[in-house]
């Protein structure tokens, strides 16, 4: 008896989405033959071995206006030729083509909102842009009849808004246990060094960034590792080439999750500085937390709603709310230099991974997906 099949569309090369990977493995698990839909860059790396079928489509355009009508239409397509018995859309960017396949083959959609979509600072900046996707929020999202998003705030939000029923899937790690674990010396980090890490894919303005970079004149012996990739990267290294900081903040690209994770496992404190200057933000509940969880890396977060929840219920780390350079070196410094509480933490985030796990998360999933018609 053939397997029914499920098409999971992102808009993104799906090399570093950890979220999207999770879900369709999850999905292959329950029995569906998977596809995986999103695009490929020049920069796209390989993808490493799946246990389903990934399709990245080549786009003339990378990136604009332009980028994301011709990925619609060729999603549109894609999905009008391809046979399947589950659409599965995630975020805003990707629902249109979905809902309007989802109606007309009558198949069901469920829709994964990884944000509050329309509040990211990059929409807040263009209000023209933010009120075409606002419209096809609006039509759309009254339409949907299985949705889960990635925390409780911004369901809130959502359900707020539209009145329609929101579970939350948090984008938690899975529990990490590697076999082997490659020494600082193999992945070029220095050994001598209190080391500090800010990761992920989504590197971009007001996600800390600045702030962290800024710090580092007032910290000495420590050097801060930036593991992946965004919008303001490029700024950042030639900023840091300005300011003469080029042996204390390090700059490693995008790294598979497992290689990555060895980097966060070397680290002493895992940064997450989110800046509340928008909802999204405001709201937000970042992979990259669990994965310091997870590494037992302990965290110093700012105080964004659901971060410095989590951080605080599970005694973590630490807490920022002043963000000034000196202010946060000082903080820091003190931590690093704390032995015993460095000990504790790292048992405190030991002991919260076993809480806190994708393994617990989809038992949620498998409630979601058990009652989608």
């Amino acid at each position: 008896m053939s397997k029914p099949k499920a098409i999971v569309s992102v808009i993104n090369d799906l090399s570093t989405d950890q979220r999207v990977h999770k879900v369709c493995s999850f999905l292959t698990d329950q029995g569906y033959e998977v596809l995986l839909v999103g695009r490929k860059k020049r920069d796209s790396v390989a993808l490493n071995q799946r246990p389903y079928s990934t399709k990245r489509m080549v786009l003339l355009f990378e990136k604009g206006a332009l980028f994301y009508a011709f990925f619609n239409l060729r999603l549109f397509f894609f999905l009008l030729f391809h046979k399947s018995q589950l659409l599965v859309s995630n975020d805003l960017d990707t629902l249109l083509p979905n809902l309007l396949i989802s109606r007309f083959k009558r198949i069901p959609l469920v829709y994964d909102s990884h944000e509050y979509f329309t509040e990211v600072p990059e929409l807040l900046s263009r209000p023209k842009v933010r009120r075409i996707w606002e419209r096809i929020e609006q039509y759309a999202f009254p339409k949907l009849k299985t949705v889960y998003t990635v925390n409780q705030s911004i369901a809130g939000k959502y359900h707020q808004k539209y009145h329609v029923p929101i579970q939350v899937v948090r984008n938690v790690s899975p529990l990490w246990r590697p076999t082997t674990v490659p020494g600082k010396h193999e992945l070029g980090i220095p050994e001598n060094k209190h080391l500090l890490i800010m990761q992920g894919a989504g590197l971009n303005i007001d996600r800390g960034v600045e702030e962290a970079i800024a710090m580092m004149h007032f910290l000495d012996d420590t050097v801060l590792m930036l593991v992946g990739d965004g919008d303001i990267i490029p700024a950042m290294k030639q900023r840091v080439e300005a300011e003469q900081l080029t042996e204390k903040v390090l700059f490693f690209g995008k790294r598979p999750y497992a290689e990555l994770m060895v980097f966060t496992f070397h680290a002493d404190l895992g940064l997450s500085l989110d800046q509340p200057t928008n909802p999204n933000y405001e709201f937000s509940l970042p992979n990259k937390v669990f994965d310091y969880m997870h590494a037992g890396t302990p965290i110093v977060c700012s105080n964004v709603v659901e971060v410095a929840s989590l951080v605080k219920q599970h005694d973590l780390g630490l807490v920022l709310t002043d963000y000034a350079p000196e202010h946060m070196a000082e903080l820091i410094g003190n931590l690093l230099s704390d032995t015993n509480r460095m000990h504790q933490l790292k048992l405190n985030c030991e002991k919260a991974a076993l809480i806190e796990n994708w393994e617990k998360e989809t038992e949620t999933l498998q409630r979601i997906y058990a009652n989608v018609r």
